[in-house]
């Protein structure tokens, strides 16, 4: 397979490393195709997300035209639920829910288990999976308000059921439920599915997001998938990526989707 990552994010935003930095370690690794995917700019958090677009956009442009001849780098956006339209054109954009709205409040879903566990005192009356539930109706809705062309981390909100065993009940008919209804949505829009191996490199999970049972259920329905790391360091760029690929193949996914001239074209897999 071709080596490609869209979801890294750098010093723009919460990431470790300058764009320069990203580029010159995915040459290294043999890259084909950069994308970088700065968090879109929250106005009700900013401790995490881009504050200067039109400086990311000067250097992604600068950084394209300097490395052309080794990598194809892709200007891209990781674009939040709800954030505000783009002010700039990207040439692909990842649609992402790290945030719950309610009662007038934003909080995160993956963040840490205690933000959970008194989200759902403070709003739910300590009921976990009508958080759940509300997240993934939220998710469903992800492609029609950000006209995304890559859906991330589905499952996000199971970040920490590893660390936290029982922290959600991810074989009740509630949580099911929740994620059929998301995913019913999700599939006719025939938007890429990003397999997300972030929470495995920061510690927090053994396996990649969507889970095998979620991959299954795509698989079946002929869902598109891309490959990426959800990198914040450079060593990271090409984190569990054959193992991904076995992942993918093991749950009935025969091929992936990669960037090439404006366009996602198909590149079977095998594990």
């Amino acid at each position: 397979m071709r080596l490609q990552n869209l979801h890294t994010h750098s010093t723009y935003c919460d990431g470790k490393n300058t764009l320069r930095e990203l580029a010159e370690e995915a040459v290294k690794k043999g890259f084909c195709t950069l994308g970088f995917s700065s968090h879109s700019f929250t106005e009700f958090d900013q401790s995490y997300c881009m504050k200067n677009e039109s400086e990311y956009i000067r250097e992604c442009a600068g950084l394209k035209e300097e490395y052309k001849d080794r990598l194809d780098i892709l200007r891209g956006l990781e674009l939040e639920y709800y954030s505000d339209a783009p002010k700039y054109p990207y040439d692909y954009l990842i649609g992402s829910v790290h945030y719950i709205y309610c009662r007038g409040e934003f909080f995160t879903v993956d963040e840490s288990p205690q933000i959970l566990e008194e989200a759902a005192k403070k709003y739910f009356g300590g009921d976990i999976m009508a958080i759940c539930e509300k997240y993934y109706d939220t998710v469903a809705d992800v492609v029609r308000k950000t006209d995304c062309d890559i859906i991330g981390h589905f499952d996000l909100i199971t970040k920490f059921c590893e660390v936290k065993p029982g922290l959600i009940d991810l074989e009740s008919q509630s949580y099911r439920k929740a994620v059929s209804r998301a995913l019913d949505r999700l599939i006719d829009s025939g938007r890429i599915f990003e397999l997300n191996t972030g929470a495995i490199a920061k510690g927090y999970r053994t396996l990649p997001y969507p889970s095998p049972e979620i991959v299954r259920r795509l698989a079946d329905s002929g869902a598109k998938f891309t490959i990426s790391s959800d990198c914040h360091k450079k060593e990271q760029l090409d984190f569990w990526f054959e193992d991904a690929k076995k992942y993918l193949v093991a749950n009935g996914v025969k091929k992936v989707y990669l960037y090439n001239n404006g366009i996602f074209e198909e590149e079977r897999i095998s594990g």
